[in-house]
């Protein structure tokens, strides 16, 4: 004979909230976001989240009401992009590894910053992103709300983490102008972190364009840009970021490169192209 069933355990009002906002943003990384969000059904969310359909009711009475929330919960964990992670950093490296040699000579030294602008990958990468096309709607959802509380919490979560991922990228090319010897030209007045918002800005705009101009993504151009002594094929947007950074970027003259520091500095991408 068995024994009585056992009931369910009762969710709180707080754990039915956290898992229907979990459900949601698990089905948006899914399926990718939508400037009115109308692609997500209430009632999928609920199944999918495993609650009692009164307790939801009773927190969210209309699903607007849902949505403004889940509108929130989205914007703290939005990412703009993804250029300039550690994946992309790592695979820069590895395509610089092979020429590590280039390091003894001022003319070897620009070659390699050249490469590691040609050989960055951060718009194909993002172009076929899930994250992307959500943040692009999520921020087009932004630009449409109404002036109030809700419009605000969204900009402020919008807000930091713009701030963040610009400060990643940055990081990024300090790390790879520090190893090259190179830095920020005194007479720009500016530091890496405008240096970032405007390759960012710039990568932007062109990923935006794409879809009507697909020149961008598949054209390669052959030529010596940037005072590179060897023709090489490059992507458009290379062409664009790379017009950028040697706007801003010159040869450090506090710099002394002796055999100790071309070691040095061939340790340190050899260590970050193996990600250690």
């Amino acid at each position: 004979m068995t024994g009585p069933t056992r009931r369910r355990t009762r969710l709180t009002d707080k754990e039915t909230e956290e898992r229907m906002l979990t459900a949601a943003v698990d089905m948006v990384g899914e399926t990718g976001l939508t400037v009115s969000l109308e692609h997500l059904s209430f009632e999928d969310v609920i199944r999918r989240a495993g609650v009692a359909r009164s307790a939801v009711y009773r927190r969210w009475p209309y699903k607007d009401l849902f949505f403004s929330d889940l509108l929130r919960e989205l914007s703290k964990g939005a990412v703009p992009a993804e250029f300039g992670s550690e994946t992309s950093v790592r695979e820069v490296a590895e395509a610089v590894s092979a020429r590590l040699y280039l390091l003894a000579t001022p003319e070897g030294r620009h070659r390699l910053l050249s490469e590691v602008v040609r050989a960055n990958r951060d718009f194909e990468t993002v172009r076929h992103s899930t994250a992307w096309r959500s943040y692009l709607a999520l921020h087009a959802t932004f630009l449409s709300l109404e002036d109030g509380p809700l419009r605000d919490d969204v900009r402020e979560a919008l807000t930091a983490a713009e701030h963040g991922f610009v400060t990643r990228i940055a990081d990024a090319h300090r790390q790879f102008a520090r190893l090259l010897g190179y830095r920020i030209r005194p007479e720009v007045g500016a530091g890496f972190e405008t240096l970032a918002t405007l390759l960012n800005a710039a990568l932007r705009g062109m990923l935006l364009m794409e879809p009507t101009i697909p020149g961008l993504s598949s054209e390669r151009i052959e030529g010596r840009p940037f005072g590179a002594v060897a023709s090489a094929e490059w992507s458009p947007s290379a062409l664009a970021l790379g017009a950028i950074e040697w706007t801003f970027l010159e040869p450090d003259p506090d710099v002394v490169w002796n055999e100790k520091r071309v070691a040095e500095a061939r340790d340190a991408l050899e260590r970050i192209a193996r990600g250690d």
